[in-house]
């Protein structure tokens, strides 16, 4: 790097302080009295000349001060940088705007940026805590004009004292000169801040390398990162505190790395140190892991004399984290399958249900055909049970959420639960007199606690204990649960706990996943806690499981605290019965003609009057020409028009007239407000009974409108 221009100096070398103003003063005198002398010359005489002679001698002091000494000033740059860089001091040049326009190789190597990259201003590079404040103060006073010193601690044991000199031009010098905290048995003294001078040029040569490395114990005691020494052969020469605690905190000295690692990852770490030991450059990280749970990122650099420096990131936490958010993507996706896959098994599953239904009606249960009928019958059923488990795991299942009192909601499932536990499992419930009420699906919350009560009695062969306790938490502060990141809140914990054989962490990480299951073949479908997690999701909670092997589980449910009392039930009289013996007229609105042929058939069984559509579009153009119409019975997902926006229209010519949604899964559309309280649901798959009733019972007045959640 060639030498640059004096930077605080004039490189001709004018005269300082009074002596300049002098010396311009007597010249100008001088100046004037030539300026007469050869004017009158007669006048000015003997004198004149002595004048002349005068000026003569002036202007040669005057171009002997004003002569240039760059070279001098060029040399003392260079000597001064020279030992800048052998003292490990790193300095650097900015300019008006703040950007470096020169630097040494110190500082370079300080701001991680090599020869040929743009090296960051001051201020960024030491970004950090203890540096910013002090940074600021420097950088404002430099564009002010203002020297400044001022020190911070980088890390326990190391102190940087940083310098800023302002220049012509808007420049400002920076110097970062470091101090180190001695050894007891070898003390360094401290280099003098005021040493630092303000007018020398700053302009040399890289500065060469440091020889050798300082001994780790004082320069990277306590340095966040893990940093060691090591030979060809991977021997351990010098290692920090954090290079040791990543190992558990053995005395690493003399041993070989390789030997603390994963047998995996071995040939790959003991490769790189090798590699790097020759005097070869790589900078990429080898990842590694030890005692099967830590990971790192192991970097390395040549050190003369054919050794390595081996820089350790502990990326533990990080690793940790990336597979939750994996989980939680994968989790995500085999919702959103599950979810479209449960809507058409849905349709099949009502065509199949229903048209079993007809066949038993003509064949009895003394006919020959009545055994295999009736197996189809009560599989298609299971199938729909787990096609609504499903549902659950994808969030969506139809809600009815209302302000609940998990005291009660437990309290009265505590019986039933007793009952589904055999000889030998104990069920104690521990209650929170003051517990905050909670929004959420009674019967949903219902099916997740039996599920783990479930879970709980088959992880205890021999028996044991399963403890439910309710109560309050706050949190104070956003932290990582399960596979999600719970906000800072208040929340109501249900936890569910037993004595059983517990889990490893491998199971641990995989047990919402639908279908996963550790229990024999044919004694379990996977779906248990997988409807748990999209149960409590749905709600807008969050779970999460802690568990030991040979030491029992426990699982937390937190769900968010409603702002608002518990509400007493709300008791309606129930409308006079009407005749519903085939007087009135339904418009049945189904694009499915597997499930709207049955749908219709079943209604004119009934005495009902049907008027089929096949979408949307078609059923408003029906309502529009003023055909009589008690009851609208509609599927949610079509095609060009859906059920709601349907419903929307007619409800502007019709609003009184009731409305039935039947749908495979609570489709977002139908979760909107529709403005009307005379809507209702039915889920499918759904059968002939079902069918019925429910349209006896909204045309009856018996039904009590629910908005779906």
């Amino acid at each position: 790097m060639d030498a640059m221009p004096s930077l605080s100096q004039s490189p001709v070398g004018l005269p300082s302080g009074g002596w300049r103003w002098a010396a311009l003063a007597a010249f100008l005198v001088a100046l004037a009295a030539a300026a007469l002398a050869l004017a009158s010359p007669l006048l000015a005489g003997w004198a004149g000349y002595a004048v002349l002679f005068g000026i003569a001698g002036l202007a040669a002091l005057f171009l002997f001060a004003v002569w240039p000494r760059a070279t001098r000033g060029m040399d003392g740059a260079r000597r001064i940088a020279e030992a800048a860089g052998k003292a490990n001091v790193a300095w650097a040049i900015t300019g008006e705007g703040g950007a470096v326009i020169d630097c040494n190789s110190v500082y370079r190597r300080m701001a991680g940026v090599g020869e040929n990259e743009t090296p960051p201003p001051p201020e960024l590079a030491l970004a950090g805590e203890p540096s910013a404040a002090v940074l600021y103060r420097l950088t404002r006073d430099a564009g002010e004009g203002k020297p400044r010193e001022e020190s911070f601690q980088v890390m326990p044991g190391l102190e940087i004292i940083a310098a800023v000199r302002p220049l012509d031009g808007g420049q400002a010098a920076w110097w970062f000169v470091p101090r180190l905290a001695a050894r007891g048995d070898m003390p360094v003294p401290a280099p003098v801040p005021a040493a630092i001078p303000a007018a020398q040029p700053l302009a040399a040569p890289p500065a060469p390398a440091i020889s050798a490395p300082a001994p780790a114990e004082d320069l990277f005691r306590d340095a966040p990162m893990g940093v060691a020494f090591a030979d060809a052969n991977g021997v351990v020469i010098e290692a920090n505190k954090a290079f040791a605690a990543f190992f558990g905190g053995v005395a690493l000295k003399g041993r070989v790395l390789t030997e603390l690692v994963d047998a995996g990852d071995r040939n790959a770490v003991a490769g790189r140190i090798a590699k790097v030991a020759s005097g070869a450059i790589d900078t990429n990280a080898v990842e590694l892991r030890a005692s099967g749970e830590r990971m790192a990122e192991l970097f390395a650099s040549p050190v003369p004399g054919g050794k390595a420096v081996l820089y350790l990131v502990d990326v533990t936490e990080q690793k940790m984290l990336e597979t939750k958010f994996a989980q939680s993507q994968k989790m995500q996706a085999v919702g959103q399958l599950a979810g479209g896959v449960a809507h058409d098994f849905n349709n099949l599953l009502t065509v199949i249900i229903g048209n079993c239904e007809f066949l038993l009606m003509r064949h009895p249960a003394g006919d020959p055909s009545f055994k295999e009928l009736n197996e189809v019958h009560q599989n298609a059923l299971r199938a729909a049970t787990l096609v609504g488990q499903l549902l659950a795991f994808s969030r969506k299942q139809t809600m009815q959420p209302k302000v609940l009192g998990l005291n009660d909601v437990v309290g009265e499932l505590a019986q039933m639960l007793r009952r589904l536990l055999r000889e030998g499992i104990d069920l104690t419930v521990e209650k929170d007199e003051a517990l905050w009420p909670v929004h959420a699906d009674e019967s949903q919350l219902s099916n997740a606690l039996i599920n783990l009560v479930v879970n709980a009695r088959d992880a205890m062969p021999s028996g044991g204990n399963v403890s439910i306790r309710l109560s309050n938490e706050r949190v104070a502060a956003a932290s990582s649960l399960g596979s999600a990141i719970m906000p800072m809140g208040e929340y109501v914990r249900l936890e569910v706990a037993d004595t059983g054989v517990g889990m490893s962490k491998e199971i641990q990480s995989k047990i919402f996943d639908p279908f996963f299951t550790t229990k024999p073949v044919g004694q379990g479908t996977g779906l248990g806690l997988a409807t748990v997690y999209g149960i409590v999701k749905q709600s807008g909670g969050f779970i999460d499981v802690r568990s030991d092997v040979g030491k029992g589980t426990s699982f937390y449910i937190y769900l968010p605290r409603h702002a608002g009392e518990t509400a007493a039930p709300a008791i309606e009289a129930a409308a006079p019965a009407r005749d519903v013996t085939g007087q009135d007229t339904i418009l049945l609105v189904e694009d499915e003609e597997a499930v709207r042929s049955f749908a219709a058939r079943a209604l004119r069984m009934r005495g009902y009057d049907v008027l089929e559509a096949s979408g949307g579009d078609e059923a408003l153009e029906i309502v529009q020409s003023g055909a009589e119409i008690h009851l609208i019975v509609t599927d949610v997902v079509m095609p060009n028009m859906d059920g709601p926006t349907m419903v929307k229209h007619v409800k502007k010519l019709k609003p009184d007239l009731p409305v039935i949604f039947m749908s495979g899964y609570a489709e977002e559309a139908f979760r909107r407000d529709e403005g009307s309280g005379d809507i209702h649901f039915l889920p499918k798959p759904f059968g002939l009974k079902q069918l019925a009733a429910k349209v006896k019972d909204v045309l009856s007045g018996t039904a009590v409108p629910r908005k779906v959640g």
